[in-house]
């Protein structure tokens, strides 16, 4: 089951401690962090309200990943771990193409 999360302010969504059990676990390239959260992570806090979990990061050392950890109710943190990695593919396949890295999908008509 691992140690559970050394941050001080949980959300008021997340129930302690069940919620803090056996979290979902992903990688993410480095790089693609500042597209997916914004700078320092700025958006992390909007992205857990929506979606109702808590996320932590943390670098692997010697390696170009970071791991995501998804903690919350079960269908919370899936929804969540899905959603992520999808953003994480959508801006690593632009970035495949030469786009540069942008900030979200384009709203624009």
């Amino acid at each position: 089951m691992g140690t559970l999360p050394a941050r001080r302010n949980i959300p008021p969504w997340v129930k302690v401690p069940e919620d803090l059990k056996d979290p979902e676990v992903f990688q993410v390239q480095t790089r693609l962090l500042k597209a997916m959260f914004g700078p320092d992570g700025s958006r992390i806090p909007y992205i857990e309200q929506v979606s109702k979990a808590m996320l932590e990061l943390k670098a692997l050392e010697s390696s170009d990943l970071t791991e995501v950890v998804v903690y919350g109710s079960y269908l919370y943190k899936l929804r969540t771990k899905w959603m992520l990695q999808s953003m994480a593919e959508w801006h690593r396949q632009r970035q495949e193409r030469g786009m540069p890295l942008a900030s979200g999908p384009s709203r624009d008509p």
